[in-house]
């Protein structure tokens, strides 16, 4: 059985999807305005790796994660680079397609965007409206915190902790609300800015209000689970679980999961509001996204994850450790077939441990021990088809996947020839140096009984 840490009850609690065998979940998604960080990536990636296991225990998922294309910082951003908002938009959620493919992310059963559902918003803030959550004041729709109960139950939270910074990022006046903790859901036109008619005159949606027609519109009223960072909580979060149990009268989420944040060398959360940022496209230029995967992938999605150039560097290390002994494994099997066919008991219990530690709540770190012990199995000589497979289903949980070997060029096959007359000659400073030269072109030797192998770093 699987169990999940709820950030609603602070529980992990057994997972029981709303239909057998299927999910239904919603992660957040990025505000389409630069480029995403490594802090975004984070989520990204442990939402993805989450999926990838469901979906490896059996599980149908349906995974939705939108774009938030209208909202204030894309407009900043528009007029700051004298662009069409559109092409600011477009730019960005292409980027965000090239970024993620190549940290081996899956792309989402669907990515919405908030100029899609502009009627079915309306006609949710009106049903607000109606049922008294809502009112109308000068032209802008707020939400009445305290007509919902439990409000801040997901922060852990009451009414009078929650008097500061309760409108996430609306701007609008304070002395328009009934209420300082009531929240917009519609903000009346600005000049320059884009709009749309409503009921209640020209303008636009609230950040809040866009998640919960969104994820209700596509997954219906309920769903299993939902997914984002932990400064998330509150108040987007807060505020998606009041405006849309408020319109359904339903439980909104069964399952609420958030991740830890990235932090930088000084320990401070990495944000795009702090300047202390590195986006992913800059740290493809110098970091292999499967390296970067890795780093992202290798912590317990809920804890913090510390970003330094000595994390990196270990990220990548291992990486290469379990790059070679699969290739190694593969190139011992092609050897002798026959002999890898022979039944290997350990490889069952590898999996058997692999999937209790990530049944707890996702536990990669733990995971990833077993796996680690998986590699000193096979790299003690237990070279079988079954460790092969395993070493796939792993591999494909963690959203790495090795590329087929490059072939040679003919520089460095003629280097290697040169090499073994060196050898026979017995001249080994000359062996030596090639070796040396081949290291520098990323090619790493290995002298066996059938010959010299050789692998990429």
């Amino acid at each position: 059985m699987i169990k999940l840490y709820n950030t609603l009850t602070r529980e992990k609690e057994d997972f029981v999807p709303l239909e057998a065998g299927k999910v239904k979940m919603y992660v957040c998604g990025p505000t389409v305005y630069n480029y995403i960080h490594i802090g975004n990536a984070r989520s990204v990636v442990a939402f993805d790796t989450i999926r990838k296991y469901l979906e490896y225990r059996g599980f149908e998922v349906t995974f939705i994660s939108n774009f938030t294309d209208v909202d204030d910082k894309i407009i900043q951003a528009a007029n700051e680079a004298k662009l069409p908002i559109e092409t600011i938009v477009e730019t960005y959620i292409q980027a965000f397609y090239a970024d993620t493919a190549a940290l081996g992310v899956k792309p989402a059963t669907r990515n919405p965007r908030v100029l899609e559902f502009m009627p079915e918003i309306i006609a949710f803030i009106q049903e607000l409206i109606t049922k008294g959550f809502a009112y109308v004041s000068k032209g802008d729709v707020f939400f009445r915190v305290k007509r919902f109960t439990d409000y801040g139950r997901l922060a852990n939270k009451n009414l009078a902790e929650l008097a500061a910074g309760a409108s996430g990022r609306t701007a609008t006046v304070v002395v328009d609300k009934e209420d300082p903790l009531d929240f917009a859901l519609w903000k009346s036109s600005k000049a320059g800015e884009p709009s749309w008619e409503s009921p209640w005159g020209a303008g636009r949606p609230g950040w809040h209000i866009e998640c919960s027609v969104m994820a209700t519109s596509i997954l219906g009223d309920t769903i299993d689970i939902h997914g984002g960072g932990a400064d998330l909580e509150f108040p987007h979060h807060t505020n998606e679980i009041a405006q849309s149990e408020g319109k359904t009268g339903q439980k909104f989420v069964n399952y609420w999961l958030h991740n830890g944040f990235v932090t930088a060398a000084d320990g401070e959360k990495m944000s795009k509001s702090l300047g202390n940022f590195k986006t992913v496209h800059d740290m493809l230029e110098v970091i292999d996204g499967q390296i970067l995967r890795f780093f992202l992938v290798s912590q317990h999605y809920r804890k913090p994850l510390a970003f330094s150039d000595d994390t990196i560097k270990d990220a990548e290390n291992n990486f290469k450790k379990i790059k070679n002994a699969y290739e190694q494994l593969k190139f011992e099997i092609e050897k002798n077939p026959v002999a890898a066919q022979v039944s290997d008991p350990k490889v069952s219990d590898f999996r058997q441990a692999f999937m209790r530690e990530m049944d707890d709540d996702f536990n990669i770190s733990n995971g990833l021990t077993v796996f680690y012990d998986l590699i000193k199995h096979t790299n003690n000589g237990h070279f079988s088809v079954a460790a092969l497979a395993l070493f796939d289903e792993i591999l494909t949980v963690i959203g790495i996947q090795f590329a087929a070997a490059e072939l040679l060029d003919a520089e460095i096959e003629q280097l290697m020839k040169d090499r073994q007359v060196a050898r026979n000659n017995r001249d080994f400073a000359l062996a030596d140096q090639i070796r040396d030269d081949l290291k520098a072109q990323g090619i790493s030797l290995l002298d066996t009984p059938d010959g010299v192998r050789w692998t990429r770093d």
